[in-house]
């Protein structure tokens, strides 16, 4: 159907957040440091968000569009509030913005190097490092909301967070081009296998990698995964790798 819509014109939008914290239907996120809109039914296009962008970003379209849907807003900013609460912020229905969803957008880069040279900097070193390879934010379990863009046709990741740390060359052989979710089975004292199930669920997944260490007790977040796998009903490519605390892979 045709009816009035929130439209961003992305080039005049400086990232600034404003809309996101106005809009009480959470229909914008900030994605990549602009404005998105993220779901055509959580917009009721009343507009709430237009005095609040001081650029100028925001206007009222008409336009072919999903009816705006009442109860998936409630859903959606359910989850939010749930956000919120583990983040201990008193911003209502949006979540602190250290777990705002993002998804970070990255050009093709060459693999970098360091000058053969041994007289080189360790402003060098910084300059050289090798490149991050994160595609979306946040990256704990516990703050991920479940219908995040970037969980669309993602091979999802889920990572003991000690494996970054173990292994050496994590970024580019684990998490270069998944969608990376980490946690502690231990130290979090919580059970995630409903949350990503619903993630698993609810969303296009490709593939599922599981990141492990040795230790029994990272047996945890490898159980987690495995039966979140199972509740979801999905038949998915899915591997477990485990890693030594020696930062050897040991098995995958």
């Amino acid at each position: 159907m045709k009816r009035k819509i929130v439209n961003i014109d992305e080039e005049k939008c400086t990232g600034c957040g404003a809309c996101a914290e106005a809009c009480h239907e959470g229909a914008i996120a900030m994605i990549d440091g602009k404005a998105r809109l993220i779901r055509d039914d959580y917009c009721d296009g009343l507009g709430d968000c237009l005095p609040e962008c001081p650029a100028g970003a925001i206007s009222i379209i008409e336009r072919e569009a999903q009816d705006y849907d009442r109860a998936a807003v409630e859903k959606h900013m359910a989850e939010n509030r749930g956000a919120e609460e583990a983040c201990h912020t008193g911003h209502a229905g949006h979540g602190c913005p250290g777990s705002m969803a993002r998804t970070i957008l990255r050009e093709k880069q060459e693999n970098s190097s360091l000058s053969q040279d041994s007289t080189y900097s360790a402003e060098d070193s910084f300059r050289n490092a090798p490149a991050s390879r994160l595609q979306n934010w946040p990256v704990q379990i516990k703050l991920a909301p479940v219908h995040a863009p970037y969980f669309e046709n993602a091979n999802l990741l889920v990572a003991a967070d000690c494996t970054a740390y173990a292994y050496a060359r994590f970024h580019e052989d684990f998490i270069k081009n998944r969608v990376a979710l980490i946690g502690c089975p231990k130290l979090d004292d919580t059970d995630y296998s409903e949350k990503l199930s619903a993630i698993l669920e609810e969303n296009s997944i490709k593939s599922l990698t599981i990141v492990r260490m040795e230790v029994p007790c990272c047996g945890g977040i490898e159980y987690m995964a495995t039966e979140a796998l199972k509740q979801s009903g999905k038949f998915i490519p899915w591997r477990v790798v485990t890693i030594g605390v020696d930062g050897r892979i040991l098995d995958e």
